[in-house]
């Protein structure tokens, strides 16, 4: 969940994949302003090339599913989960005939448990699945060496990461986690994604 994501894609250079302008239209259609940003979302692109089995909650009206799509390979598939449900309803139809390998359904992040384990799996959505007081489990959601992608942080810096004037807890769970290898990788100035590889 991104402030002001839907937006960005939309009043860019244009050179978007067909589907993810598609998806953005979708969105400012409902008035959802949240899609993840365009530096996540080539970011997505990229890895989906190397992932089998991706999984993804928080899909909004389907941005960043649209990118991972457009990265994917022939035999991938994919599986998003949205608790809105005009939200989900919106995704599910806007890839129902273009994108046969994907599956939108509308319930709470941890049906995502159901789908796994994945190869690449995006926490999104505000926090759902990715803070440190109940967050998603990679042993169980991820395959050994499997890759996870935890989004919309404002970059560190190099030094101890904060938030609300203290210590971030959420991204310290995922950069300190024993079963994880995570770098924290800034996409823009005021951006920055988590990647992490579950250890085999």
């Amino acid at each position: 969940m991104s402030l002001n994501g839907t937006s960005a894609h939309l009043s860019g250079p244009g050179d978007l994949p067909p589907l993810v302008e598609r998806a953005a239209r979708t969105a400012l259609h409902l008035d959802f302003a949240y899609s993840c940003r365009p530096e996540q979302g080539r970011l997505l692109s990229v890895l989906a090339a190397g992932a089998r089995r991706i999984g993804e909650t928080g899909t909004g009206c389907g941005v960043g599913l649209a990118w991972l799509v457009s990265g994917m390979r022939p035999d991938a598939t994919a599986v998003s989960v949205e608790r809105d449900p005009d939200r989900a309803e919106a995704a599910s139809a806007l890839f129902a005939g273009l994108a046969p390998q994907v599956r939108v359904e509308c319930a709470d992040w941890t049906v995502i448990g159901g789908h796994g384990p994945f190869d690449l799996l995006v926490l999104d959505g505000g926090g759902q699945g990715k803070d440190g007081g109940a967050p998603a489990d990679p042993v169980a959601l991820l395959r050994p060496g499997g890759l996870l992608v935890i989004d919309d942080f404002a970059p560190s810096g190099g030094g101890t990461p904060a938030f609300g004037g203290g210590p971030d807890s959420a991204r310290l769970h995922w950069l300190d986690h024993p079963l994880l290898r995570t770098v924290e990788v800034p996409l823009a100035p005021d951006l920055a994604v988590l990647l992490a590889t579950r250890r085999a």
